[in-house]
């Protein structure tokens, strides 16, 4: 017969393993969602430009200033973000930054002009880009074994909520108009917020919240400065570079594709290979890239078929032009990779969290210029010689980031990367 305290140690296990399954469940759910969430803002209004204008001022300037709006507000959240990690926690930011996403759609959805339209938009464009930096660290705090899986996973969930809202928005606004077909994705943003709800830090009574003050003033927190190692500005510009061709692809291969001599409806075509054959790519990248010691092999795939790519576009657009469209949208492998490799090359989720706001904030204010200098010297010669050479330029500089930020070594070990600065302030003590 067992002893009454063992049964009572038995059950405690139980409970305990249920819970830790419960939270396991709730965390992995609650990174997708969030993950789902991220671009929703972003490619819900391209296809309702012509309804949004009809009952708001947006000359076309303003909706060049609308597509810009997403890497700048990605870059500078990626850059704020992990300043607010050394005061909340992964899940406070979470639903700090689904709930800003949650508000600012609601706001530009009943906007009833443009100022309060295009601050709507940037509200919920600095909670997604929040949120794309916590996800890494969420990944490295509560999937430490999983991380190529996790970031395959949510990758994945990243290109879904970019391609299904576009999709939606025509048929929602003829049904019941372009406010409603704009506004509902605050309801994901809602249910995404609520897993981290769940699995908040519990608060701790006065005397325990007193005595974690007065152990954080005694003892040295540690402080995470990414901008100190080499491997971390390989990291963002290997994401930046990545980010500036996609970026440029997206606004102007349909462009070249019409100007090749195609139809509107083929050059659309053109964009929507480019962007579909991420898909798989993220799925499989960061599963590779977890079992590789060095994956600067799928650098060199991405390479190329960049270059594969932009020579059929630039040489022979007008001849199978869907096989340069493949080549060139297999290109972004790397963009998987440099999101992977935020945990692969950082001991902590501390540090997964210091790196990818760096990574990201650099590198999306990076990518600013692709689209930019890519129409200025097309319009400067008359053709697309000159961007191609460009982005041919910035492809060596994406091979030598890769080689760097490859090579097996942590971001953290860098001398200088990591330190410890003494607590200050009677507030409750940061946490991560």
């Amino acid at each position: 017969m067992s002893e009454p305290g063992t049964r009572a140690n038995q059950a405690d296990g139980e409970r305990n393993q249920g819970s830790r399954t419960r939270n396991r469940i709730l965390t992995g759910g609650g990174i997708l969602i969030v993950a789902f969430t991220l671009r929703t803002a972003v490619t819900s209004v391209p296809p309702l430009t012509g309804a949004i204008a009809h009952d708001l001022f947006l000359p076309t300037w303003l909706v060049g200033v609308l597509g810009m709006l997403p890497t700048a507000l990605f870059g500078i959240a990626g850059l704020v973000t992990p300043l607010l990690m050394r005061r909340w926690s992964v899940e406070a930011l979470a639903v700090m930054a689904m709930g800003a996403a949650a508000v600012g759609e609601i706001v530009r959805a009943v906007a009833p002009e443009t100022g309060l339209f295009l601050a709507g938009s940037a509200v919920a464009l600095a909670g997604m880009g929040a949120g794309n930096v916590v996800l890494p660290p969420m990944v490295k705090k509560y999937f430490p074994r999983r991380i190529g899986l996790m970031t395959s996973l949510y990758v994945t969930l990243i290109s879904l909520g970019t391609t299904i809202p576009p999709l939606l928005a025509v048929p929602v606004a003829d049904a019941e108009g372009w406010r409603l077909s704009v506004g509902w994705w605050a309801v994901v943003n809602v249910v995404a917020l609520i897993p981290w709800l769940t699995v908040w830090p519990r608060r701790v009574d006065e005397g325990a919240a007193h005595a974690a003050r007065v152990a954080a003033s005694a003892h040295p927190r540690t402080v995470v400065r990414p901008w100190r190692s080499p491997a971390a500005w390989a990291l963002s510009l290997l994401f930046g570079i990545t980010s500036l061709n996609t970026y440029t692809l997206f606004a102007w291969l349909p462009e070249i594709a019409s100007g090749a001599g195609l139809s509107t409806g083929d050059a659309g075509l053109q964009l929507a290979i480019f962007s579909g054959i991420g898909l798989p790519l993220s799925l499989i990248v960061p599963l590779l890239a977890g079992r590789m010691r060095n994956p600067y092999p799928i650098v060199a795939f991405g390479l190329v078929c960049f270059v594969g790519g932009y020579l059929g576009l630039w040489l022979i657009p007008g001849t199978a032009t869907w096989l340069w469209s493949l080549l060139a949208g297999m290109g972004p492998a790397t963009f998987p990779l440099s999101l992977v490799l935020i945990n692969l090359r950082t001991r902590s989720h501390r540090a997964s969290g210091a790196v990818s706001g760096f990574a990201q904030g650099v590198g999306y204010l990076l990518a600013c210029a692709g689209p930019l200098f890519a129409g200025i010297l097309h319009d400067a010669t008359g053709g697309w010689t000159a961007t191609f050479a460009f982005l041919g330029v910035t492809l060596v500089v994406l091979a030598i980031a890769g080689w760097v930020i490859c090579r097996p070594r942590y971001i953290d070990d860098h001398p200088g990367v990591v330190e410890a600065v003494q607590f200050q302030g009677g507030g409750a003590p940061p946490v991560i």
